[in-house]
C-alpha cells in the first residue's frame, strides 16, 4: 500500500474527505460508489465499486456470444476499464483504461457510431492500432446512471454495417442495464 502522508480527521457525522490528489489519481468522481471493507490487520479499505465489473464471467460470456454472432470485436466496459472483450484483438484491450473520448461519449448517454476508430474514438488510453475501421458505442444505464458501455468494432466501416451494430449494441446495453437493476 502506498503511503500518501495525508492525514484526515473524521467529522461528527462519521465522514472523512478523500483528498483531491487521490480522487484525481484513482479517477473517483463526485457520486461514484465506493466499496468499504476491512482486513484482518484492522485497516479500512476503500475500493471504487463497479456494478459492471461485478458481472465478471457473465459479461465475458455475453461478449463472446455477441462477437461470434456478428464477427466483430466486442468490449463491455465500466466507466473506467474494459471489463470483458471478445473477438480478434481482445487481448490488447481487456483490462485497459478507457480513453477520454470514450468516457465523454458515455457521459452523453445514448448510442454513437464512428467510421474511423483510430482518429475519432480511440478505445483505450494506451497506444493501440488495429485494422478495425468502424465502431459503435452504446451506454449502459442502470437506475438512470451511466455504468459503462458496449462497444462493437468492425472492419468495413460501411454505414449499413455500423447501423446493424448500433442496434445490437443498444440492445445489449439495455439488457445489461436491466440485468444490473435486478
Amino acid at each position: 500500500m502506498k503511503a500518501t502522508g495525508i492525514v484526515r480527521r473524521i467529522d461528527d457525522l462519521g465522514r472523512i474527505v478523500v483528498p483531491k490528489e487521490i480522487r484525481r489519481t484513482l479517477r473517483i468522481r463526485e457520486g461514484d460508489p465506493l466499496e468499504i471493507f476491512t482486513n484482518r490487520e484492522g485497516e479500512i479499505m476503500l475500493k471504487k465499486y463497479s456494478p459492471v465489473g461485478e458481472l465478471g464471467e457473465f459479461a465475458s460470456s455475453y461478449a463472446e456470444a455477441l462477437a461470434q454472432t456478428v464477427e466483430a470485436l466486442v468490449c463491455i466496459t465500466d466507466r473506467d476499464y474494459v471489463i470483458a472483450a471478445a473477438g480478434s484483438g481482445r487481448k490488447e484491450l481487456e483490462g485497459e483504461h478507457l480513453s477520454k473520448s470514450v468516457e465523454q461519449l458515455m457521459e452523453k448517454r445514448g448510442a454513437f457510431s464512428v467510421s474511423d476508430v483510430q482518429s475519432e474514438m480511440p478505445i483505450v488510453s494506451k497506444d493501440w492500432s488495429s485494422d478495425y475501421k468502424g465502431a459503435v458505442l452504446s451506454t449502459i444505464t442502470c437506475n438512470g446512471d451511466c455504468q459503462g458501455s458496449v462497444i462493437m468494432m468492425e472492419k468495413s466501416g460501411r454505414t449499413d454495417a455500423l447501423e446493424s451494430l448500433r442496434l445490437l449494441a443498444t440492445s445489449a446495453a439495455n439488457f445489461l442495464g436491466k440485468h444490473m437493476e435486478q
